[in-house]
């Protein structure tokens, strides 16, 4: 399946990152318990802190947009610290003791905060991001790029099979990445254009970005 470049892409919505986080959730559930400390794919991170780091980009997307003036300048001045060197400076840590039904109900709780601000939040409201100022829809969406691509790490480490809806992918490339080729398939599109994957003919990417500017 390929993305078409005749019609005009839906929209991402909230809907798609309520589904996408259920699913990586149901995904993670499968997780042996002791599988937590692999190392998560290709990342520097083992599979615990990268589900930490998965629900504090959850929490900063929705809290970026929370304040009734949302900053346009820098980020809602929580604290981003990391528990080790070279691990995620995050807002968000879940605790050990809970073990991974705790981690995955952290995960739920910042996937939900996320869900709901971007209901409610007018579509004319922009906040902050490194990458420009954006827009309900764009956090939307970058929320949904985190989810998949970082459930794709976690299956990886943890041994999990994880291929999800290609009209959610189909969509988040539309909106994030208008440079992505059309004539392939969306999953391995979005896991090419975040320097996870090869596709024909285009190398692995070793720098990427989003453009999460207001379409309108």
């Amino acid at each position: 399946m390929s993305r078409s470049a005749g019609a005009g892409p839906s929209p991402v919505t909230a809907d798609d990152l309520e589904l996408a986080v259920r699913l990586a959730v149901a995904v993670l559930r499968e997780a042996p318990p002791t599988a937590w400390d692999r190392r998560a794919g290709s990342l520097e991170w083992d599979c615990w802190e990268t589900v930490e780091h998965l629900s504090d980009d959850l929490f900063a997307y929705a809290v970026q947009l929370g304040p009734q003036t949302p900053p346009l300048d820098g980020d809602v001045p929580f604290v981003w610290e990391s528990r080790r060197p070279g691990g995620p400076a995050n807002a968000v840590h879940a605790d050990r003791a809970a073990g991974p039904p705790g981690l995955l109900q952290v995960l739920e709780a910042s996937g939900a905060l996320l869900v709901a601000m971007v209901r409610t939040t007018p579509s004319h409201v922009r906040a902050h991001h490194v990458h420009g100022a954006s827009d309900p829809e764009g956090f939307a969406a970058m929320g949904l790029v985190e989810t998949l691509v970082h459930t794709h790490d976690l299956a990886e480490g943890l041994g999990l099979a994880w291929a999800p809806p290609s009209g959610l992918c189909s969509r988040v490339l539309a909106r994030l990445f208008p440079d992505a080729p059309l004539n392939t398939d969306p999953w391995p599109t979005l896991l090419w254009a975040t320097g996870r994957g090869e596709l024909p003919g285009r190398p692995r990417l070793t720098a990427w970005r989003w453009y999460g500017a207001p379409r309108s």
